[in-house]
């Protein structure tokens, strides 16, 4: 074994008693992902505020929670809307809007770091929230099941023998998987947006549909070319909340975002905004909690 010279042993001596100087009167110790995290949401929310954008990855058309408008031309829906008066509120003039596939949301939010938020009918569930945190819910809604207006399909047990479509990424698919497995449908098809899984089942190419009732009833109002209808017996099974996904670590911007959906809730800004567009009372969440940003 070799023998540590004179000079290193000084040097080691040195080095750990440093340490203690430095470390030793801490009463608590923060680790280095700590310490990046705090810098990182504290930095992401002043950046916003000063820059004056926010960023939001939205899915592609997909009324009415994010559209076009044919005679404004501006970006348009519930869940735009809300964002919009969210931006107003944090004095954030403009918003950057970033049309990605619904399926692809989040995983574009976590991995494109220009990316501030995510938003478009997005349900909050336990498995979503292991990979990105989600504001107050905003409103509530549920699934329906949409087929051709003249179909003989009228209950669910006349699904059995039928193929049936959903969107894909959407917590309906699980459920249309399921159905599946339990003989209660013949097959499954994946869509990447309700607008094609809607066109397919009215030009009778499957038999049905499993979608967001919000969607469904709404591009129905909107559209009379489209001779569909939804079963009038059927229960929704996942009836969920709305919110709007930042990353794990923005805990500062999810605070200011939780702060003002409680107010518009409050001001009555948010029931006005999602009756706009077809929702009622029935769709709205009361505030659960005081203001986030005094946890």
């Amino acid at each position: 074994m070799r023998k540590i010279s004179h000079k290193l042993l000084i040097s080691i001596v040195i080095i750990n008693f440093t340490g203690m100087i430095l470390g030793g009167t801490t009463t608590k110790n923060y680790s280095k992902t700590e310490i990046a995290n705090v810098s990182i949401e504290k930095d992401r929310l002043q950046t916003i505020k000063e820059k004056g954008v926010i960023t939001v990855a939205t899915p592609l058309y997909d009324y009415p929670f994010f559209y076009k408008d044919s005679e404004t031309k501006k970006i348009s829906g519930i869940d735009a809307d809300i964002i919009n008066e969210i931006a107003k509120r944090m004095g954030v003039n403009k918003v950057d809007m970033r049309e990605t596939v619904f399926s692809n949301l989040l995983e574009k939010l976590n991995t494109d770091d220009s990316i501030d938020m995510a938003a478009g009918g997005i349900y909050i569930t336990p498995e979503r929230e292991e990979i990105v945190t989600f504001s107050e819910p905003l409103y509530k809604e549920a699934e329906t099941v949409v087929v051709p207006k003249y179909s003989k399909i009228n209950f669910m047990d006349d699904l059995k023998n039928s193929i049936v479509g959903v969107e894909k990424g959407t917590v309906f698919m699980e459920l249309a998987q399921n159905w599946k497995e339990n003989n209660l449908v013949k097959e499954v098809v994946i869509f990447e947006n309700t607008s094609d899984l809607l066109m397919e089942i009215n030009n009778e190419r499957i038999h049905a549909g499993l979608a967001d009732g919000i969607v469904v009833d709404s591009l129905l109002a909107k559209d009379n070319k489209l001779l569909l209808r939804t079963l009038k017996d059927y229960t929704p099974k996942l009836p969920g909340n709305i919110g709007i996904a930042v990353r794990k670590n923005h805990i500062s911007i999810v605070k200011e975002i939780n702060k003002i959906v409680n107010e518009m809730k409050a001001d009555g800004t948010l029931y006005t905004i999602i009756k706009e567009y077809g929702l009622d009372k029935n769709n709205m969440i009361s505030n659960q909690k005081c203001c986030a940003s005094e946890e």
